[in-house]
């Protein structure tokens, strides 16, 4: 008896999701409580487990496909009732219901069909040929390189320029690439234009976090009166203190001592100094709040998510630190929890380990505000009087200027400056 694998409810307001990719083929065999599918929301992706062992009889839904909660999408068979079974089974009586040959044909139908056992060789499915992007095949072209020679890194497995350009790097020394006959000093052929069948487009459905994420950025643009302002921080004495820490505080807690935990720390005490930054607006009211959420931007395998530190400012630096680190790893993975990106009072987003110097964060609504932290670059400052060369960071507040006005939000970007510039004053709460 088929055991029918419906969509769940995954979470509050959420009522479709889109298929992602299937773990097992139809005629698989599966165990309980296995990996089956990933189901993605507009939140999270989730991964489906089997609630049965047995056999991955039918697939409903494909890769791709939109499902509302309680849909059908698959259904399980028992074990032993493998798809490829049945088709054999059919291919049996197909053959005995066909018509007798005469007997005279037979020793020749015979002869003709003695070979067909040797064709068990339609293996070319299961290695179809990486999809290639045109400027990955002209840089295979010229550089005399097949489509098996490079590995592909793209996703869905397709092959890169830069996959190209890697597998070329790892050459030997004294190797010839392009155009045959450029080692011997003969002017390589004029380079030919792309024709029209390389110049492809690609549509692509934006998947519902990525749907979300738009909805949600173009609402606080459209609804909150949003400004930045902007600030350097002199990360000196943090950068002293985290290389003075380092082997210390790895070894005890198991972390490496980022600098994440020293802003957190900062906003907290800036959110508590001016509670305007931690209010929303919620109708024709401002809502402040007594408690600090405060959401952690991070990349994950589907785009950015915000993953939330419930009640930070009960978290020490080791806590706050473990947990960012817990929140980066689960979501490269795509497994964190729909409850775990809900809420938040203010949100920390840090730019600079992609290398950003300078830019202008967007407010998640309800929230009211958000910090931008960039890289931190060596570069000349007047100190004492003196010009000196300090690891410099810019930061960067964006407010709704509906709740907060001017004078706020810089006093407010003033007091983490000055905190994470002296975090002996974190340290000792003062």
């Amino acid at each position: 008896m088929a055991v029918e694998l419906r969509v769940p409810e995954v979470g509050e307001s959420i009522t479709e999701v889109q298929i992602g990719s299937w773990f097992k083929k139809e005629g698989d065999a599966i165990q309980r409580d296995e990996a089956l599918v990933e189901i993605e929301s507009d939140k999270a992706t989730l991964e489906l487990p089997a609630p049965v062992s047995g056999v991955l009889s039918k697939v409903l839904k494909k890769k791709g496909e939109m499902a509302k909660v309680g849909d059908l999408i698959a259904e399980i068979g028992e074990n032993g009732a493998a798809k490829p079974a049945a088709k054999s089974a059919g291919a049996k009586s197909a053959a005995a219901s066909a018509p007798a040959a005469p007997a005279s044909a037979a020793p020749a139908a015979s002869r003709a069909a003695a070979p067909a056992p040797a064709a068990p060789t339609p293996t070319t499915p299961r290695t179809a040929e990486p999809r290639v992007m045109p400027s990955a095949r002209r840089a295979l072209a010229e550089n005399d390189l097949s489509v098996a020679d490079v590995a592909p890194s793209g996703p869905g497995g397709r092959v890169l320029k830069e996959d190209v350009l890697d597998r070329l790097a790892s050459r030997p020394a004294g190797t010839t690439t392009g155009a045959p006959g450029a080692a011997r000093g003969v002017a390589p052929p004029a380079m030919t234009r792309p024709s029209d069948a390389e110049r492809v487009e690609e549509a692509v459905p934006m998947s519902p976090m990525r749907l979300r994420i738009a909805e949600r950025l173009k609402e606080a643009q459209n609804t909150a009166a949003l400004l930045t302002t902007f600030n350097e921080i002199d990360m000196t004495q943090v950068v002293t203190l985290r290389e003075e820490l380092r082997e210390a505080f790895q070894e005890r807690f198991g972390v490496k001592l980022g600098f994440m935990s020293f802003f957190v720390k900062a906003t907290i005490d800036a959110l508590m100094q001016f509670p305007q930054v931690n209010a929303e607006v919620r109708g024709k009211e401002i809502v402040y709040k007594n408690y600090y959420d405060i959401g952690i931007a991070v990349g994950g395998g589907k785009g950015l998510v915000v993953p939330v530190l419930r009640n930070a400012e009960h978290m020490s630096f080791a806590e706050i630190e473990i947990a960012i680190a817990d929140f980066a790893a689960r979501a490269r993975e795509n497994k964190l929890h729909l409850d775990e990106l809900k809420g938040g009072t203010f949100t920390v987003s840090n730019g600079g380990v992609y290398g950003s110097l300078l830019s202008t964060p967007i407010v998640n609504p309800p929230q009211s505000g958000i910090l931008g932290l960039h890289a931190i670059q060596k570069r000349p400052v007047v100190v004492n009087d003196e010009i000196a060369i300090r690891p410099m960071m810019y930061a960067a507040v964006t407010y709704d200027h509906r709740v907060i006005d001017g004078r706020e939000s810089v006093a407010f970007l003033k007091h983490i400056k000055d905190l994470v510039e002296r975090p002996t004053r974190m340290l000792l709460g003062i």
